[in-house]
């Protein structure tokens, strides 16, 4: 009994022996994908950054303190619109004091285009009688002193004195006709209107630097990048917010160096956003890039598209995900990527020929996400080995799987 049941063991033990011999010595299982013609999209997987269509950023015009502040973000307005009011202490105290000049110019040139007052002109002619009566009683006295001088009867001084007092009252009557004769004269008239004009071009002035403190939205869109609070204060130039149109954006899109050449205007794209799964935005390349510029370790050109956003539900500043389909070939002989290698030779794939591996130079073309277009070096109908847990070489004799599809 002994003898038998150890006969057994040493039986199964040989058996188990012969089974792993003669598996490790049989050809490996290998998957294939059969080569066939089919409508082959390629795309390129890229990301952006997005921005308006349209937009305008809003700056203070005028230092001040911001009061009241109507803008919010992502809030729609209108043009000319309120966004915020600035307060300036000073813009009071100078509306009032250029009002205050105005009012006076006009009053000089009303009062002088109205012509002199009869009182003032009676004032004048009476001057003019009374210092006509003392000339002449001047000019006697002087006569009268000349003569005593002469005699030795008055002295010089007083001959001088009574000449001067008659100059006076030429100097005098001559004032009086001037005033007489010039008032409301056209050059004052003239002059008048002219600080008129001065003063009420300074008080425009004052009231456009007025109403510079009120901010406005220069276009309707929607507010972005709001940069004031109310009580935060503002030099001319400082920025307010930015104002965009939102139905439709722009992607600054950033494509590798090597791969500018796969793209070309008027492509179509679709715009992914990890904060919305599911949603997508369609649009079109619009803008090569003229420069190459360095975004981290990448040498990137920026390609502008242009993208619809009915629902507004992009906002300037995304990031996001970008495919551009930058070709549709037909009938287009395709493999899985997976199956294409890469040496120092160049590209091949490993075709089955018979139940043997056969390496294979190609040339590809196009490519989707997961497939490649091969140019040359395959026919319609062959098969090439997919990767596999055995590491695969030319000439390896292998046992196929059943066949890939696409």
């Amino acid at each position: 009994m002994k003898k038998l049941l150890l006969f057994v063991v040493l039986a199964a033990a040989a058996g188990l022996i012969t089974w792993g011999v003669l598996r490790k010595n049989a050809p490996p299982t290998v998957g294939f994908a059969r080569v066939h013609g089919e409508t082959l999209i390629s795309t390129l997987n890229t990301n952006g950054k997005v921005e308006p269509f349209e937009w305008r950023a809003v700056h203070a015009e005028t230092k001040g303190m911001a009061g009241q502040v109507d803008a919010a973000e992502g809030r729609s307005v209108e043009p000319g619109a309120v966004l915020a009011t600035l307060t300036d202490p000073s813009a009071k105290a100078s509306l009032d004091a250029a009002e205050a000049k105005v009012s006076e110019a006009q009053a000089n040139l009303a009062s002088l285009e109205s012509g002199p007052k009869p009182a003032e002109l009676t004032e004048i002619d009476n001057g003019l009688a009374r210092a006509n009566v003392d000339l002449q009683q001047a000019e006697r006295e002087r006569a009268a002193l000349e003569r005593l001088a002469a005699q030795h009867a008055a002295t010089g001084a007083e001959v001088t004195a009574a000449g001067n007092k008659v100059e006076q009252l030429r100097v005098q009557m001559a004032g009086l006709e001037k005033r007489r004769g010039t008032m409301a004269a056209a050059p004052d008239v003239a002059a008048a209107h002219a600080r008129l004009q001065d003063a009420q071009a300074a008080l425009e002035l004052v009231k456009r630097q007025a109403a510079q403190s009120e901010i406005r939205a220069p276009i309707g869109g929607v507010v972005y990048g709001l940069a004031i609070r109310p009580g935060a204060y503002l030099n001319p130039g400082d920025l307010v917010a930015n104002i965009g149109l939102m139905n439709r954006l722009r992607v600054r899109v950033y494509i590798d160096e090597p791969e500018l050449g796969r793209v070309a205007k008027q492509q179509p794209v679709t715009i992914t956003w990890q904060a919305l799964p599911g949603k997508q935005w369609q649009g079109v390349v619009e803008q090569m890039p003229t420069t190459i510029e360095t975004l981290g370790s990448r040498q990137v050109g920026q390609v502008i598209c242009m993208i619809e956003n009915p629902g507004r539900e992009l906002v300037p500043g995304t990031n996001v995900d970008a495919l551009i389909r930058t070709a549709v070939v037909d009938r287009a002989l395709a493999i899985p990527k997976e199956a294409l290698h890469h040496d120092a030779a160049g590209d091949y794939v490993l075709v089955l020929k018979g139940d043997t591996l056969e390496r294979r130079t190609v040339k590809t073309g196009a490519s989707s996400v997961t497939r490649i277009q091969v140019t040359d070096g395959l026919a319609e109908g062959d098969a090439v080995a997919l990767p596999s847990d055995t590491p695969l070489k030319t000439g390896d004799r292998v046992t196929p799987a059943a066949e890939a599809g696409k």
